[in-house]
């Protein structure tokens, strides 16, 4: 089971070499100018939350690049991410949101034979469930934004933002700065969200 928290700090620079060495990731910092239409957040859980997209760092790394290259295929807009060991989450904005839930199917299934295949499980169920919620305003934005970057400090991999290699948050602190970062994370608090996916 994959956790950052148990790496020693040789194994940390050398999933960072290797995310650097292969361009991961390849998206530029975001634009945060949004409207409610047609902007999603994507959530997806591995079966029973087992730890099986983190069961090191080079899966993390390659799922990650998998992933973000299904959205774009879509024209997405892909405004803020983060993977974890067993689910991730990613906001974006597409027009065609009927079929991108069909491409990550084609990755989750692509990315389940592979894995077994690693792990020697074949039959294994590795994914349980992929669903959007779609954003309502520009508060909800911030708020659901503000939640994917603080994902992985919510469940304790690490203590900040900026030291989780697998999302944005290093992007977006650079673009924006600590002080405005801070300014938006007080404005827009994420309050429970995520208990209660529909609430705001």
């Amino acid at each position: 089971m994959y956790l950052w928290r148990q790496m020693t700090e040789i194994q940390r620079e050398d999933a960072r070499r290797y995310r650097r060495t292969c361009h991961f990731p390849k998206h530029s910092p975001p634009h945060f100018e949004v409207s409610g239409r047609g902007t999603f957040l994507v959530t997806a859980a591995c079966y029973e939350h087992a730890h099986v997209i983190g069961e090191n760092p080079t899966r993390m790394s390659d799922f990650e690049s998998d992933l973000l290259s299904a959205c774009e295929q879509f024209g997405a807009e892909i405004f803020a991410w983060c993977l974890l060991p067993n689910h991730y989450h990613v906001l974006l904005k597409t027009a065609d949101i009927k079929a991108l839930p069909k491409e990550l199917g084609l990755v989750h299934g692509r990315s389940s034979y592979e894995w077994n295949r690693e792990d020697g499980t074949r039959g294994r169920q590795v994914w349980h469930n992929c669903f959007e919620r779609k954003i309502r305003g520009g508060g909800h934005f911030m708020a659901t934004f503000n939640y994917v970057l603080h994902n992985a400090v919510h469940h304790g991999y690490v203590d900040r933002w900026q030291d989780w290699e697998w999302s944005n948050a290093k992007n977006y602190l650079a673009e924006v700065g600590d002080a405005q970062a801070k300014v938006n994370w007080l404005r827009y608090p994420i309050r429970n969200y995520g208990k209660k996916w529909d609430i705001y």
